[in-house]
């Protein structure tokens, strides 16, 4: 950025304008904003998806429970099959529930814990796939501001500089730099808000799939326990 970029008619001041015009650093800055920016919304819709698909499972995969079918019979027609989710969980409990019987288990609250723990760890995975990449959204959101803020005051330091070596204060000199350099504040905000926005939205339809997931573990862990008090 020089006196002749700065003395530039008010006119051509445009946001490509202010891009092509404004120091390496701040141009990087910018560049990265955008590209964090475009990620985020990526994440955003491939989430939005993904967790509308997860909540269409978990409603399929409770109508088929509840629908009277034997266990049995739904065990053997899931698992063969990659599952996430309830049917997930499910077929992790059945195929402990399986094993433990196969191998002659006599301790009621042996095969008990160990169904418990093997829907603990599979809800847990369920929420880490659920929870993949959020953590950038969240690390956008905090961040963006602040690299933007730095563009914009590498961007207003050297725009002091090359007003003094202007040596001129005029309003269409000031005026361009200081633009460009807050450009850069303004991407931050841009790529942040979404971001923080969608982090908590997502957060908390994550935490409603895993409050779902639990709350099945619950009433699947009651039903084997009963079986388990009729066989003992």
């Amino acid at each position: 950025m020089d006196a002749t970029t700065l003395a530039a008619p008010a006119a051509e001041i445009s946001m490509l304008g202010l891009f092509w015009h404004a120091h390496i650093v701040v141009k990087l800055v910018m560049i990265g904003l955008l590209a964090a920016s475009v990620w985020c919304w990526a994440i955003i819709l491939e989430k939005v998806f993904v967790y509308r698909r997860a909540r269409a499972s978990l409603d399929r995969f409770e109508g088929n429970f509840w629908s009277g079918q034997s266990l049995e019979e739904l065990y053997h027609n899931l698992s063969g099959r990659s599952t996430t989710g309830m049917a997930a969980l499910f077929v992790a409990a059945m195929r402990e529930w399986k094993r433990s019987h196969e191998a002659g288990a006599l301790s009621r609250a042996g095969v008990q814990s160990r169904i418990e723990k093997v829907m603990d760890v599979t809800i847990g995975r369920e929420q880490s796939r659920l929870e993949d990449r959020l953590l950038f959204l969240a690390t956008v959101g905090s961040a963006a501001p602040f690299i933007g803020l730095f563009g914009t005051v590498w961007g207003i330091m050297t725009s002091f500089t090359a007003i003094a070596a202007s040596e001129s204060t005029n309003l269409a000199v000031v005026a361009p730099g200081i633009a460009e350099a807050l450009f850069a504040t303004a991407l931050g905000l841009l790529a942040a808000i979404p971001a923080v926005i969608a982090y908590n939205k997502l957060s908390n339809d994550v935490a409603r799939i895993v409050e779902r997931l639990e709350g099945f573990a619950d009433e699947f862990t009651a039903i084997l326990s009963r079986q388990l008090d009729e066989r003992s």
